[in-house]
């Protein structure tokens, strides 16, 4: 675990410059974000909870829970940090990530409390979920923007796309057709 301090997460592109996304511990014992893997996408967050009780913390059954990590992070203009769920605690404890993504714009950066990184978590369990302080919680993706202007039109120009009508599982989930197989 990292003390109060600072870090730095170094973005590399297949092509180009790469960035650089600021992170600081402004809490004492608040972890740097670390990838478990080299080839991993995201960055593993993990909860500040040294105000908690025994350093820790229950989330009801189908409750949510605002969990801060103690950081502040800078980003780079034309990035963003996206916070994603980790798949073992969705899968094994039905625990995830609330708004997911969750979006981070380079516009949030300060120092502090007012700034803090902090994740939503959702518990779907019929059963408490604890976390511990330094328990790793979500993930952070740090990703490019795409340059683009949003423009009202009348009428599209072209669609050369395929049309699929009514969106929302418009594909079905079968190879035989909808939803039902049918």
């Amino acid at each position: 675990m990292a003390g109060s301090g600072k870090g730095q997460v170094t973005i590399n592109g297949p092509i180009g410059p790469k960035a650089t996304v600021e992170i600081k511990a402004f809490r004492e014992g608040a972890v740097i974000p670390k990838k478990a893997t080299e080839s991993a996408a995201g960055y593993d967050l993990c909860a500040w909870l040294k105000d908690s009780y025994d350093e820790q913390t229950l989330i009801a059954p189908h409750s949510t829970m605002i969990v801060p990590t103690g950081l502040n992070v800078n980003i780079p203009n034309g990035y963003e940090i996206q916070i994603r769920p980790r798949s073992g605690l969705a899968a094994k404890f039905a625990v995830t990530v609330l708004n997911t993504p969750g979006t981070i714009d380079s516009d949030y950066c300060g120092d502090g409390e007012d700034f803090e990184l902090k994740v939503i978590l959702i518990n779907h369990n019929k059963i408490p979920f604890s976390i511990k302080h330094g328990d790793r919680i979500a993930q952070m993706v740090v990703a490019k923007l795409a340059a683009h202007d949003l423009v009202e039109v009348e009428e599209f120009s072209t669609i050369d796309k395929t049309s699929r009508k009514g969106g929302l599982g418009s594909t079905g989930i079968s190879d035989k057709g909808g939803f039902d197989g049918s």
